[in-house]
C-alpha cells in the first residue's frame, strides 16, 4: 500500500499536485478508508481554516520584529 506524505496530501487538496500524484492517491483512497478519512478531514480543517477570522498583527510587535531585525545585521 502506498503512503503519502501530509505534504503531497495538501497538495492534492489544493488542487497543486501532479497528474500522476493526482491520479495515484485518488485510485489508493479507493482501496484505504483510513486514506479517504484523513483527506476528508484535511479538507475539513482547511474550511474551518477560511472560516477564520484573518487579523493583522499590531503595530509593537512588527516594530519589535524590524528592531530584532536591524540590531542582528548590526551584530553581523
Amino acid at each position: 500500500m502506498l503512503r503519502f506524505s501530509q505534504e503531497q496530501l495538501i497538495q492534492y487538496v489544493y488542487s497543486e499536485c501532479s497528474p500522476i500524484l493526482k491520479l495515484a492517491i485518488e485510485k489508493a483512497m479507493l482501496e484505504d478508508s483510513a486514506l479517504q478519512k484523513e483527506v476528508k478531514e484535511l479538507k475539513r480543517t482547511i474550511k474551518q481554516l477560511s472560516k477564520l477570522e484573518k487579523k493583522s498583527p499590531k503595530k509593537s510587535t512588527v516594530d519589535a520584529i524590524i528592531k530584532y531585525a536591524e540590531e542582528s545585521q548590526k551584530k553581523k
